[in-house]
């Protein structure tokens, strides 16, 4: 281990990461993100976003929703009808976050044949040496 290093403890990179560690593994979460992209567009309704999501359980939805409100990345407003209606919407530190997670949508469109590439190469590499 070099000099430099010495100091570094897993305590110490915890201490640091587990805060934004928290943070991204909520919104990076694959439901969250989904949920993210279709709310995007303005306020949607829970069974617009139940329709396009595909694959996500109400009870998940529910979850999910719950959690990004609670993280202040959505907010729920329910309007006083019969029946109730109830919309989402990000807020505006979500939409900052919409256009980061856009950015590395942009990336992984880019660099898709690259990083297919290097996993023929390592695989190739692995596979006669």
């Amino acid at each position: 281990m070099s000099q430099g290093n010495t100091g570094v403890t897993a305590q110490v990179v915890n201490a640091h990461a587990c805060p934004v560690r928290e943070v991204l593994d909520r919104v990076s979460g694959k439901w969250s993100v989904q949920i993210l992209v279709a709310a995007a567009q303005g306020p949607i309704r829970f069974t617009e976003l139940e329709r396009s999501i595909e694959g996500i359980s109400r009870r998940m939805l529910t979850l999910t929703l719950r959690n990004l409100e609670r993280d202040g990345l959505v907010t729920r407003t329910v309007h006083a009808t019969v029946p109730p209606k109830v919309e989402y919407e990000l807020t505006p530190v979500a939409e900052e976050l919409h256009k980061t997670l856009q950015q590395l949508t942009d990336w992984a469109e880019r660099s898709r044949v690259y990083v297919a590439e290097a996993r023929a190469a390592y695989d190739e590499r692995r596979e006669n040496g």
